[in-house]
């Protein structure tokens, strides 16, 4: 028999690298995960059973309880502080939880470490300490990485979102190497496959929104606190009631298109985007049938805020055409508020990324 692969996952959210680790191999055993945020911890909880997560901060975790020992830890520690989005702040306090998860690399021992982030944490500060953390002499000295930013849609995601991955290994076993891409823009002669587009993801995907009526029927007690759910993730076809005004934008967007459409309608406008016609062209875009999504954020069901409106629909696309986007099984289970499951969804890292990164490890262990 095949032995099983202990896994331990920090900063877990609702599960997404557990998810796709599981779905590369059933060697691999989660033993104990760490979520700070209390409705994405108990949506870990009601998708992988109870006792798993510890819903906490990683600080307080690693205060209060003996790390075990494993054969890999996983994580994406919070990547705010230097994402391409909004204002970079290089000195946010979570960007330093990178040290946490080196102190239990250290603690924990393990064959291999996997650490997922925004692309431009390769420039960051807190990679260079990272690569000093590894060094002679340095908190976790034996051991070394590698690091590669990787687009999700090139292992099978419906989804163009890149990610810094960094695959950790302790001196004695050596690079293991990266995962090969399997899907491309176009077929190749390696053998890859064309990349899975949003209409390959959504084709059974009704166009009318059809399970408002579940939110206020579903009920989950943890950590002594009531949230809404546990919803499947068939159950997060809901609908969002837009103004006139909104609909009307929505009307005048064609396939493909976004609010550079609602030019000719002075009436359409908002005032920034009269002012400046420059900028983002993705905000207020429709989706492209036949090709993979853009990344998929925490406020995907906010059109104002990208390339998120229904390829054809006069609405955003629904919090389920969202977990489809990120590859997450119909087995998935989310709790929280609309807002919580969006945030959980758009955190995650997608399915199909983390499967091709287990399979890589099963590979070797």
């Amino acid at each position: 028999m095949t032995a099983a692969i202990s896994v331990l996952d920090l900063f877990a959210g609702a599960g997404g690298l557990t998810a796709g680790l599981h779905s590369a191999s059933d060697r691999f055993r989660t033993v104990r995960a760490v979520e700070w945020d209390k409705a994405a911890a108990a949506s870990y909880e009601a998708t992988f059973g109870k006792g798993h997560v510890y819903a906490g901060d990683i600080k307080t975790w690693l205060s209060e309880e003996n790390v075990p020992s494993v054969d890999v830890i996983v994580g994406g520690p919070p990547c705010q502080g230097f994402s391409s989005l909004g204002k970079q702040n290089v000195q946010d306090d979570r960007n330093s939880l990178w040290v946490e998860y080196a102190h239990t690399i250290s603690r924990a021992q393990p064959k291999y470490f996997v650490v997922e982030n925004v692309a431009e944490f390769k420039k960051s500060p807190q990679y260079g300490l990272f690569q000093q953390a590894t060094s002679t002499g340095g908190l976790i000295g034996d051991y070394a990485f590698e690091a590669a930013v990787l687009n999700a849609a090139d292992y099978g995601a419906p989804q163009a979102r890149k990610r810094t991955v960094i695959i950790g290994y302790h001196r004695d076993l050596g690079f293991p190497g990266m995962p090969a891409p399997t899907h491309s823009a176009s077929p190749t002669e390696d053998g890859r496959k064309p990349h899975v587009t949003v209409a390959q993801a959504l084709k059974h995907v009704p166009r009318r929104p059809d399970r408002d009526g579940l939110f206020d029927t579903r009920r989950t007690r943890f950590d002594g606190v009531e949230y809404a759910g546990a919803f499947r993730v068939r159950d997060l076809h809901w609908s969002r009631n837009y103004t006139q005004l909104s609909l009307k934008r929505f009307a005048v967007i064609p396939p493909g298109g976004n609010r550079r459409d609602l030019e000719p309608f002075p009436d359409l406008m908002t005032p920034c985007w009269t002012r400046h016609k420059s900028g983002s062209g993705d905000v207020m875009g429709r989706l492209h049938w036949n090709r993979p999504s853009v990344t998929i954020r925490t406020e995907f069901f906010k059109p104002e805020k990208g390339r998120y409106l229904h390829p054809e629909e006069s609405r955003a696309i629904t919090h389920y055409e969202a977990a489809l986007l990120q590859g997450f099984g119909k087995d998935h289970r989310f709790v929280g508020s609309r807002t919580d499951v969006a945030r959980q969804i758009g955190n995650a890292v997608p399915i199909p990324l983390g499967a091709a990164v287990g399979r890589l490890l099963a590979s070797v262990i």
